[in-house]
């Protein structure tokens, strides 16, 4: 059964200037997450767009945890998913979430991404 849907729309050009500040990424991005995007604005953009839609599928936005606790990685075929840490992950419990899917689009501009919480 699915128990929540989010999605996000982003402009690729936010991200990057605000992932020029070290504190930003750091804020935001594990240091997975920031070794796997090697600094391309495009996939940090897009992580950025799964841990707001995750968020949203949760109906919470970002309370009780952070963006952070939300770590975004891709699979050896590029398909990206989450692992959920800290408050994301008792947010994920308490709801009794069996899985959450994700998935990411992009133009030169533009990133979005759904996730859809299942239990």
């Amino acid at each position: 059964m699915i128990l929540g849907i989010g999605n996000d729309l982003i402009e690729i050009k936010r991200v990057k200037m605000a992932c020029e500040k070290e504190s930003f990424l750091k804020k935001y991005y594990t240091d997975e997450e920031i070794s796997m995007c090697s600094g391309k604005a495009s996939k940090l953009a897009g992580n950025f767009a799964v841990k707001e839609s995750v968020a949203k599928a949760f109906g919470t936005g970002f309370r009780g945890f952070e963006a952070k606790d939300i770590e975004v990685l891709r699979d050896e075929l590029g398909k990206p998913y989450v692992n959920l840490y800290r408050g994301a992950k008792e947010k994920y419990d308490n709801l009794q979430a069996t899985s959450v899917h994700v998935s990411i689009s992009n133009t030169d501009e533009l990133v979005e991404a759904i996730a859809i919480v299942e239990g």
